[in-house]
């Protein structure tokens, strides 16, 4: 196993690194091309705005590395806030062009309905079946499976809209439902922050840090 997190200007590496160290996994920075290629797992943490990201990765030659790992490799990918953004086609925010994934749209919350940015705690309810399973089980040990609700720790002034509803993994509301989490094949990703997110977080993480070749996931 070869864990990656990239590590860019506008990330928050650092953060990510201790909630997988936390959980017993050695994992690593990445920073230059090179370092992705023998990656099992990736993660792009974000925080920020969606240009500056992309602006980032671009200027460190990362974009072609992370396609050709994940799209082409099909290595494990896990966004997480702004690293789940950019997965599509384009970002209200600064008109951003993205790395296009997935197929959709970034856009603002209304501001005139919610206060903006989202900043707390909020409900996700997980809607796909037989994705990372079990990932959020009672103190007792019982599985709740995929249908479970939880909380989780969010910080966004944007969310996304994706074009195939069969990407959306997890629905939240504020003001109005919008996407939390999606997922597709060997590519998840999160609008909340798993490592500020408490045993729910570690405990999704864990599971994505856990998953093999021999699975399928989404």
């Amino acid at each position: 196993m070869a864990i990656k997190i990239i590590d860019y200007k506008a990330g928050n590496a650092p953060s990510v690194l201790h909630a997988t160290n936390r959980l017993g996994y050695a994992a690593e920075f990445a920073s230059h091309p090179q370092d992705l290629a023998d990656a099992t797992h990736i993660i792009l943490p974000g925080v920020g705005s969606a240009q500056a990201t992309m602006d980032s990765l671009r200027e460190q030659g990362l974009i072609t590395a992370l396609e050709d790992a994940v799209l082409h490799r099909d290595v494990f990918f896990l966004g997480i806030c702004v690293g789940m953004q950019i997965l599509f086609q384009h970002s209200e925010e600064d008109d951003a062009d993205c790395l296009g994934w997935l197929k959709g749209q970034v856009v603002k919350f209304d501001a005139s309905q919610v206060r903006v940015p989202q900043m707390g705690w909020n409900e996700v309810r997980f809607v796909k079946e037989g994705v990372l399973d079990n990932v959020t089980d009672d103190a007792s040990g019982n599985a709740r499976g995929d249908s479970a609700r939880d909380f989780f720790y969010f910080v966004n002034s944007y969310f996304a809209r994706p074009v195939d509803k069969s990407d959306i993994w997890g629905i939240a509301e504020y003001g109005d439902p919008f996407t939390a989490a999606v997922c597709r094949d060997n590519i998840f990703a999160t609008q909340f922050h798993l490592e500020k997110s408490g045993e729910a977080g570690l405990a999704l993480l864990d599971r994505f840090l856990s998953l093999t070749k021999e699975e399928t996931p989404c």
